[in-house]
C-alpha cells in the first residue's frame, strides 16, 4: 500500500458562495503522478487493499492541506465502501487530525459511489460513527451514480455535490432542471446544502445562479493548484440565462437563510491568549472576527477585529493584554441556528447593542456547534436583491407577479407531490372592449380582476395568483380553495366603460405524478382555454392530465353548436 501512496500529491480547489463571491472550503483532490486517483484505487482493489488505500488517502489530504496553513474547513473524498467500515477505518485519519491539530469538526467527508454492492445497515452505521466522530457528511457525485433515495432522508446529508456531467447540461436540458428543483425541496427538507461541482462555461454558471444554487466549484471559478486559492473572489454579478430558457429558483416564502451567506468562521480555543488573536489579525487583513470555541466546537466568544485592536495596539495595551485571555477583550456571541432565515439574523441584530450591530453573527448546528459566521452586510444586500428581483417580476398594471414566478410554484408543487389545480382566466373579446370603451377603461378592468384575484389569494390559503400578460391571469391553488376561488371570481358581475363583459376560465386538476413541470400545465391547458372561449357567458371548463374528458361546469354551447364535453362536479 505505500508503494501505492509514494507518488501522489494533492491539488487544492475552493468552493465558492455565490451569494457573497467568497471562498468558504477547500477541496483536497489526490494527484498520482503517473495515474488518475481512480486507477489508483482500481489498482488498489485489484491487490485487496482498496479501504487501506483509501483512508491513507484521506489522512495524507488532511497533512498535506496542513503543509499550507489554511484554516478554512477542508472537504476530502471518501468511498462510500470504506466509510462503511468506518470503525476499521477512521482510525489514520484521526491520527492525522491529531498530529496537525485539526478538529474533525472541520471536515467534510464527501462519500462518493459506488453504493449499490454495500449492506445497507453496514453503511448506515459507519456513517453515524463518521458523523458522530465530528465529521460533517457530503453526498459526492449525485445525478450521475448509484447514490440510493433513502441516503437522501434517512442521512439527511449536510451537503449534496451535484455531479459535473448534471450541471454540463443545465442550460439546455429541462429535465436536468426538474431534478435541480426536485434536490433544492430535497435539501430546504434537511436544512442541507446543494453544491454543483465542475462548472467549466459562464453558461454553466447562469444556469447554476438562475436555478438557486448557493455554492459552486469548477475550473471557471478557480482550477485545483497546489497552493489554495484561499483569497480568491468571483463576481456576484454574472451573465444570466435569457428570461424564456428555463424557469428561476424555488424561493423561500420568508426568505433566503443565513447559511445562503455563510463564510467560514476563524475559530480559536476559548484559552487561546490575546497575543495568538492579535497574530491572526496581523497575518490575514480579511479577517474581521475571531471565534473562541470550546472543546465541542461550540462558540463562547466572540472577538470584533476593530474593538480588539484598539484596545491592544493603545499605550500599555500590549503588556497589560498580550500574555492573558483574550476572552477578556470579547463579547457573548450573537448565535444563531442553520435554519434561520436573513429575516430572523436582520431582527436579531434589531435589538442588539448599538456598537455591534455590525459585528459577526455565528450559525451554529443542531448541536450547537460553529458552522461558520454570516456578516451583516452580505444579508442586507442580499434581501436589498431579492426585492429588486421580486419587484422587476412583477406586472407592472397589477403589480402580480408573472411567468416565472408561477412556473417556480408550479414545479415546486410537483416536486413536493402534492395535488393541485392551476387555473387560465381571460375576458372574453377583451380587444372588442377596448375597441369600445377604449384602453384606458380596459386597463381599469384588468386591474379590478387583479385586485379581485389578489384580495382572494390573500384569505385562501393554498392559492398563488399571477398576471401573465393582456388580460391572462393564472393561479395555482390546493383543490379545497378552487371552487370558492373559482366561483368568486366569474360569479363577480365585471363591466368596462358601463359595457358588461364575461369570463372565460380553464382549470387543470393535477394528481402526483400527471405532469412533469410547468410547461406540459400549459400545453394541457390550452384546449381546455379553447374550449371554454366556445361557450356562451362566464364559462369554466376543467379537465385533468391523460384524460381526453372536460368537464363544462358553467357556460352554455351556442345552439348551432353540438355538445362538445359533459357535465361533471370537481374531484381528484
Amino acid at each position: 500500500m505505500t508503494a501505492l501512496l509514494d507518488d501522489v500529491r494533492f491539488a487544492f480547489q475552493p468552493l465558492f458562495n455565490l451569494h457573497t463571491g467568497g471562498v468558504v472550503a477547500i477541496e483536497a483532490l489526490a494527484r498520482p503522478s503517473d495515474r488518475s486517483a481512480y486507477e489508483l484505487l482500481r489498482d488498489a482493489a485489484r491487490a485487496g487493499v482498496l479501504l487501506e488505500t483509501d483512508a491513507a488517502l484521506a489522512a495524507a489530504a488532511v497533512r498535506a492541506a496542513a503543509e499550507r496553513d489554511t484554516l478554512l474547513p477542508l472537504h476530502i473524498n471518501l468511498l462510500a465502501a470504506t466509510a462503511a467500515k468506518a470503525a476499521e477505518a477512521v482510525g489514520p485519519l484521526l491520527e492525522a487530525l491529531q498530529e496537525t491539530g485539526r478538529r474533525a469538526e472541520d471536515v467534510w467527508l464527501e462519500i462518493g459511489t459506488p453504493f449499490s454492492r454495500l449492506r445497507r445497515d453496514a453503511l448506515f452505521t459507519g456513517l453515524d460513527l463518521l458523523r458522530m466522530s465530528g465529521f460533517h457528511l457530503v453526498l459526492d457525485g449525485v445525478g450521475d451514480g448509484d447514490v440510493p433515495l433513502s441516503l437522501y432522508t434517512e442521512l439527511a446529508p449536510e451537503m449534496i455535490k451535484l455531479d459535473r456531467r448534471v450541471v454540463a447540461g443545465l442550460a439546455e436540458d429541462p429535465g436536468k432542471a426538474a431534478l435541480v428543483t426536485a434536490l433544492t425541496v430535497l435539501c430546504e427538507h434537511n436544512q442541507g446544502q446543494l453544491v454543483a461541482e465542475g462548472v467549466e462555461t459562464e453558461l454553466q454558471l447562469a444556469a447554476v445562479r438562475r436555478l438557486g444554487f448557493g455554492l459552486a466549484q469548477g475550473n471557471l471559478l478557480a482550477p485545483a493548484s497546489r497552493r489554495p486559492a484561499v483569497d480568491a473572489t468571483i463576481s456576484p454579478t454574472l451573465t444570466k440565462l435569457p428570461e424564456h430558457e428555463m424557469t428561476g429558483p424555488v424561493r423561500r416564502a420568508a426568505g433566503p437563510r443565513v447559511t445562503d451567506f455563510l463564510h467560514p468562521a476563524t475559530a480559536l480555543s476559548v484559552e487561546a491568549t490575546a497575543e495568538e488573536v492579535r497574530a491572526v489579525f496581523a497575518n490575514q487583513a480579511a479577517v474581521s472576527g475571531v471565534v473562541l470555541v470550546d472543546e465541542q466546537g461550540r462558540p463562547s466568544w466572540t472577538v470584533d477585529r476593530n474593538r480588539f485592536l484598539l484596545a491592544v495596539t493603545g499605550p500599555y495595551g500590549h503588556a497589560l493584554h498580550a500574555k492573558r485571555e483574550a476572552a477578556r477583550l470579547a463579547d457573548p456571541p450573537y448565535i444563531v441556528p442553520t435554519d434561520a432565515t436573513a429575516l430572523d439574523l436582520l431582527d436579531l441584530l434589531a435589538h442588539a447593542e448599538r456598537s455591534r450591530m455590525s459585528d459577526e453573527v455565528v450559525v451554529v448546528d443542531k448541536n450547537d456547534r460553529c458552522l461558520g459566521v454570516v456578516r451583516v452586510s452580505d444579508v442586507v444586500r442580499g434581501i436589498a436583491e431579492m426585492k429588486v428581483e421580486q419587484a422587476a417580476a412583477l406586472n407592472p398594471l397589477t403589480r402580480l407577479p408573472g411567468n416565472d414566478a408561477l412556473a417556480r410554484e408550479v414545479d415546486r408543487r410537483i416536486a413536493a407531490r402534492e395535488i393541485f389545480a392551476v387555473g387560465w382566466l381571460d375576458v372574453d373579446g377583451f380587444k372588442i372592449v377596448n375597441d369600445s370603451a377604449g384602453f384606458a377603461a380596459g386597463d381599469d378592468l384588468i386591474r379590478e380582476i387583479g385586485r379581485g384575484l389578489a384580495d382572494a389569494a390573500a384569505v385562501l390559503p393554498t392559492v398563488q395568483v399571477g398576471h401573465i400578460g393582456g388580460d391572462d391571469f393564472v393561479f395555482v391553488t390546493g383543490l379545497d380553495d378552487l371552487v370558492p376561488l373559482s366561483s368568486g371570481q366569474l360569479d363577480t358581475p365585471r363591466s368596462a366603460g358601463g359595457m358588461a363583459v364575461s369570463m372565460s376560465l380553464a382549470t387543470l386538476v393535477c394528481a402526483t405524478g400527471s405532469v412533469a413541470d410547468y410547461r406540459e400545465v400549459s400545453r394541457l391547458l390550452a384546449p381546455l382555454k379553447k374550449q371554454a372561449k366556445a361557450l356562451r357567458g362566464s364559462s369554466w371548463v376543467l379537465g385533468r392530465p391523460g384524460s381526453d374528458r372536460m368537464d363544462v361546469l358553467r357556460g352554455t354551447a351556442p345552439a348551432s353548436a353540438v355538445p362538445p364535453a359533459q357535465r361533471g362536479a370537481v374531484s381528484a
